[in-house]
């Protein structure tokens, strides 16, 4: 699927870019999934732009930072965006409070586990841990994926508007396994499911032999932050055991991300509308999914 991804993405670059700044974002934009490490000509023709006026803007990426370029010649994203991306609220200090939590799922289930933020009509893998010995998936940190394919993305548009489902809803839903869901109507039910029972349980929607369970973790206000998940091998999935699991730990990557902000961090002593205890809130019965 990501192949799928980088196609799109391709198509997007191809669109006119009118000013300096969309010609350079085209150039960042050309580096995916699946293509981490891309040549002079590779960049040009994912962007849409001459290889001229790409070779000008990839010297200034360079100098910068933003790119690298290896001994082969090819070039690829560079530290100096990482040191950026970590200035946004949902990067690495997200990662750092769920990280612990993340981790102790993975040694209790062996499974694979992620933890997804919404990015447009996306989910973007923030964390990723993979599964060594039982099922791997191919997932990792900084990929994106659709929203109705995967458990966490199901989670954030479950837990979304009702206008932006809508317009997900409108959009093509790409299949990827004949288990995948692409109707509407179909899709609107699921995640009436998912917001009454507080997870999301989805078979084969990306690979066939694949179960993932997903529940929405909320930051100190009681807003739905992120979604983490775990997938594991259908035929040995227990999905309310791992809800109880995943619940626990959203409970606590909760607790820890208060703990961060801090008495003295931005809103200090301020309630936001329709707070209500996140941690006395999710830790009520999991119910079973109809």
């Amino acid at each position: 699927m990501p192949d799928m991804l980088d196609a799109s993405r391709e198509a997007s670059a191809q669109a006119p870019r009118a000013n300096a700044a969309g010609r350079l974002l085209a150039v960042l934009d050309a580096f995916g999934p699946r293509n981490r490490a891309l040549s002079l000509s590779e960049i040009s023709r994912r962007s849409g732009l001459s290889l001229s006026t790409a070779h000008r803007l990839v010297h200034e990426l360079v100098s910068w930072g933003a790119l690298e370029r290896d001994p082969n010649g090819c070039y690829s994203i560079g530290v100096r965006l990482l040191e950026l991306a970590a200035l946004a609220p949902r990067g690495l200090d997200l990662r750092e409070a769920a990280f612990p939590c993340l981790d102790e799922l993975h040694h209790r289930t062996r499974g694979n586990v992620h933890l997804g933020v919404r990015d447009g009509m996306h989910v973007v893998y923030v964390e990723a841990i993979r599964a060594c010995a039982t099922h791997p998936t191919n997932g990792k940190a900084g990929d994106r994926w659709p929203m109705h394919a995967t458990g966490t993305g199901l989670v954030l548009l479950a837990y979304s508007d009702r206008e932006f489902q809508e317009e997900a809803l409108r959009r093509p839903l790409e299949r990827y396994t004949p288990l995948t869901i692409t109707d509407p109507a179909q899709l609107r039910r699921k995640l009436a499911q998912v917001r009454q029972c507080g997870y999301a349980v989805a078979v084969g929607q990306i690979t066939l032999p694949d179960l993932v369970v997903a529940v929405p973790v909320h930051d100190p206000f009681g807003s739905v932050a992120a979604a983490i998940s775990v997938v594991v091998e259908a035929a040995r999935a227990r999905p309310q055991a791992l809800a109880k699991m995943l619940t626990d730990a959203s409970v606590e990557i909760t607790r820890r991300l208060a703990a961060q902000s801090g008495p003295s961090g931005p809103g200090a002593g301020q309630r936001r509308v329709g707070f209500t205890p996140v941690a006395a809130a999710m830790r009520t019965r999991v119910s079973a999914p109809a």
